[in-house]
Formats: structure tokens, C-alpha cells, sequence
């Protein structure tokens, strides 16, 4: 299943996106090129203040790029990180859900608004969903680990007490086994150092699957975003019930 999924990168960063909607740039530093990233940057950041929302409510922050924006998806309702606080709800938990999913998003680019976004929505539960762009841009391992921990960091900074969640991605084969290899290590590893309890593959069951993707074979459908709830939900809830109790 990853391999597959491997595979329709590799089609996917060949054919430079020429199927993916051309949205404005955003203003990060590390605005990509759409062509060598999943999706191309959008203006719209969904992660917004909470000043209004219930003070019971959990806060489950997802920090991530196009996969958890919900990219091509009718409504941001569809994709995983709503359908995860929809299930919570329905279990009796109250959840606040802030998506702070950005199409096109690398991990410097996600270090870089990661402060805009915890003095906005402070978090209980923090998952992190970074990643994909960079193995499609062949980023540094180093560079893209030290990102990451770097994001968290500013977590635990900003709210000491909150739970943290590692999602982990797969890279593009055409860069050699030895990154791939240490491309997926990174994840579980930069998860042990910051006590995060971890999701080894975000995309399990749904990559490779032409049925759960989109045109693109990249971006999962509203049935592959349902299974992907599935997969964050077994390891979130837990600690969302955790937080309430």
C-alpha cells in the first residue's frame, strides 16, 4: 500500500500538478512551487480564533498540509479532521476541531506560521500532519526533522499540558532507498522525543487505491478522508477523552 502510494507521487511530481487548480501563493517565506508539491499554495488559512467557542470543549488542533485541508474535497466538513470531531461528538465528547490544514505546505513553511497559529488556537490536542511536500521535494532529513521538532517545541511552549499526535508520510521512490528509509524513520523518531503518540501512516488504507482518490491519485476522496478519520481517530480519541475526563 505505501509502495503504491510511492508510486503515484513519483506519477504525480512528473506530470507537475497539471490537474490541480492554480490558487494565488500564499505570503510564508517557503511558498513552494506548485508543480513540485502536492497541491499548489492557497491563500486561505482555516485556522482561525476560537474567542466564541464552548470553554468545555477540547481543543483538537490539526497542523498539516492539503491532505488534511480536504483539497478537492465539496466542503472542508469531508475531510478527516471534521469527520474525527464528528465521531467524537457523537461519542459525547465536546470537541472543538480548528483545521489548520494549508495546501502545499512543507514543514519550514509550517514552522514558520506555527506561532500564528497556537496564539490563535491553543491547543489540548495537537496533531501534527506535515511532511508529504517535503518527500515529494526531496527536502533534507536533517532539515525536515529539525522542522518538525521545532513545531513542537513551540507546542510545548505555548501549551505545556496539551497531547501531542505524530502523523507519519511516506517519500518518493526516485530518491533512493537510503531517503526513503530514513524519510519514514523521522516520524517515529521526532514522536519518542516529544512523548507524541503516534499514526504510522496518515494515508494507511487509502494510498495506492485508485476507489479512495482523486483524479490526481494523490488526494483521497470523501470515502478515503472517512477512512483516514478511522486511522487519526484510534489513536486521538484516547487522549481527547483523556483531557476530558
Amino acid at each position: 500500500m505505501r509502495l503504491a502510494f510511492a508510486v503515484s507521487l513519483l506519477a504525480l511530481s512528473m506530470t507537475g500538478c497539471q490537474d490541480a487548480p492554480s490558487d494565488p501563493p500564499t505570503a510564508l517565506e517557503d511558498a513552494a512551487v506548485p508543480g513540485a508539491t502536492a497541491t499548489p499554495e492557497s491563500r486561505t488559512t482555516p485556522d482561525l480564533p476560537l474567542a466564541d467557542a464552548d470553554e468545555d470543549a477540547v481543543t483538537v488542533v490539526f497542523f498539516g498540509d492539503s491532505l488534511t485541508a480536504g483539497y478537492g474535497l465539496e466542503s472542508q466538513s469531508l475531510a478527516y479532521p471534521a469527520l474525527v470531531g464528528a465521531d467524537l461528538e457523537a461519542a459525547g465528547v465536546p470537541v472543538r476541531v480548528v483545521n489548520a490544514g494549508v495546501s502545499g505546505e512543507t514543514s519550514a513553511g509550517g514552522r514558520s506560521r506555527i506561532d500564528w497559529t497556537l496564539a490563535n488556537s491553543p491547543p489540548d490536542v495537537f496533531v501534527l500532519a506535515l511532511g508529504a511536500n517535503d518527500g515529494l521535494r526531496g527536502t533534507s532529513v536533517d532539515a525536515m526533522r529539525d522542522n518538525l521538532s521545532a513545531i513542537l517545541e513551540a507546542v510545548k511552549d505555548a501549551a505545556p499540558d496539551a497531547r501531542l499526535v505524530v502523523a507519519g508520510m511516506e517519500a518518493l521512490p526516485n530518491y533512493g532507498a537510503e531517503y526513503t528509509a530514513a524519510f519514514r524513520d523521522v516520524f517515529p523518531a521526532v514522536a519518542q522525543e516529544h512523548g507524541a503518540a503516534f499514526v504510522p501512516f496518515l494515508l494507511e488504507g487509502v494510498a495506492g487505491d485508485a476507489s479512495l482518490n482523486q483524479s490526481d491519485g494523490v488526494h483521497p476522496t470523501a470515502q478515503g478522508q472517512r477512512i483516514m478519520a478511522e486511522t487519526v481517530l484510534e489513536v486521538v480519541e484516547p487522549l481527547v477523552l483523556d483531557d476530558a475526563s
